[in-house]
């Protein structure tokens, strides 16, 4: 345990969403913080807080009062870190189960603007047509300028089958548009699969809860149970905005041979700092991987796809992805509220920084969207995931390039031995 008695446990993330991890550890301040500059600005703090409290026009709960301050000083710091309200902290710990009520949609603050890093597959956000990228400019009329990502969420999430009117602005756009979405309560299945044809298999995973790795194991056993031998996986990463750190790394070990370095973090505290190794009792390492990836691809996200590409096990195909590099500590308060904070930033195995510069291997661009399949006021047409797939061409170029690659490993010499797949 760390120095501070009352930060009783962490969660270590990478997205929006959060796990509890064993403890913060050292958390005492920097040996070059002055704190006499610290406690004089401390002064000047509580005397602004005495003026407000006995001069201001309304009379404000001293509460209020100071959760504002708290709030001030994280927005202050980095579009990340933020303050949780009690209320706020609840619904944070409800996050990591992949059930809540709202509209299925993971935002950010970028360039101090609300933006969507992904709708989730199935909800009403996708239904809607919301993308990545699409930058939220009102909420019900109100303005998002000057909005907390806490504040912004707490707007959207709200009692299923109620209605919300979102404003969109989205590149391409000459004025912004009006989504009026109806809530759902969103029931998120983390991994998806299906075979694409013989030999390749087809892997989706849309956000890392703490149910993602072993989801996705159930899937790998499916593929190798078959008559037709895996000989090639499609790791679709598109829109998935993050999660779990420890998500991330059990997933990405799962194709990495014993103690290859997956992920590591750098952060002013000593226990901010850690290295994550593989150490998967039977990873999977006889099969070619491409990983698909979209500019709403983040976080965890770009640890699997940073690791695989580093270690030469996949192939990342599709746009540049979202570029999130930090990590981020929820840290446990007195009265049940919380802090969010940046307290790392993760490097892949090579030490890249992927922080505003994303991740891709080949680019291939989907096709545009024309104006009139986004317009909100047309109804959406559903269709099948299967339907989907077809259609889908980042999908079928990683399908060729695993053929290719198949093809490739069948005209190598006979004496390069396989990599084994433990059974």
């Amino acid at each position: 345990m760390g120095p501070i008695r009352q930060v009783k446990k962490a969660v270590v993330v990478t997205g929006l969403l959060l796990v509890l991890t064993l403890s913060l550890g050292g958390t005492s301040a920097s040996k070059s913080t002055d704190q006499g500059a610290t406690y004089e600005n401390l002064k000047l703090f509580t005397e602004v807080l005495s003026i407000v409290q006995t001069q201001y026009v309304d009379e404000v709960p001293p509460r209020d009062l100071v959760y504002s301050a708290i709030r001030g000083t994280l927005r202050g710091l980095d579009p990340h870190s933020s303050f949780l309200d009690p209320e706020s902290y609840r619904e944070m710990q409800v996050e990591t189960t992949g059930t809540f009520g709202g509209l299925g949609i993971e935002i950010t603050l970028k360039d101090d603007v609300l933006t969507v890093v992904s709708p989730i597959d199935g909800t009403p956000a996708y239904r809607a047509g919301l993308q990545p990228g699409d930058r939220i400019v009102k909420i019900e009329g109100i303005t998002t300028k000057d909005l907390s990502l806490t504040d912004a969420v707490k707007r959207m999430r709200g009692k299923p089958g109620t209605k919300i009117t979102i404003t969109i602005m989205r590149e391409g756009w000459t004025e912004p548009r009006d989504f009026t979405i109806v809530r759902e309560q969103i029931r998120v299945q983390s991994v998806r699969s299906q075979d694409l044809e013989p030999g390749i298999g087809y892997v989706r995973l849309r956000q890392f809860q703490e149910q993602s790795p072993n989801d996705l194991e159930v899937a790998l056993e499916k593929f190798t149970r078959n008559s037709q031998k895996l000989q090639g996986l499609v790791l679709d990463l598109r829109n998935d905005p993050g999660g779990l750190l420890t998500a991330a790394v059990e997933i990405t070990e799962k194709f990495l041979e014993d103690g290859k370095l997956v992920v590591y973090t750098e952060g002013r505290v000593r226990n901010q700092s850690m290295r994550f190794t593989a150490h998967a009792k039977k990873p999977y390492l006889d099969f070619s991987i491409v990983v698909l990836v979209n500019q709403g691809s983040a976080s965890a996200s770009e640890i699997v796809a940073g690791a695989l590409q580093d270690w030469g096990r996949a192939i990342v195909l599709g746009t540049q992805t979202f570029g999130k590099g930090s990590v981020q500590t929820i840290i446990p308060l007195s009265d049940g509220s919380g802090l969010r904070l940046t307290t790392a930033k993760y490097f892949t195995p090579k030490g890249r920084s992927i922080h505003g510069k994303g991740i891709t291997d080949i680019v291939v661009e989907p096709p545009k969207v024309t104006a009139a399949a986004t317009d909100p006021s047309r109804p959406a047409v559903p269709s099948s995931p299967e339907e989907d797939l077809k259609k889908d061409v980042q999908l079928q170029r990683a399908v060729d390039i695993l053929k290719a690659m198949r093809i490739l490993d069948k005209t190598r010499p006979a004496s390069r031995t396989p990599q084994a797949q433990a059974k």
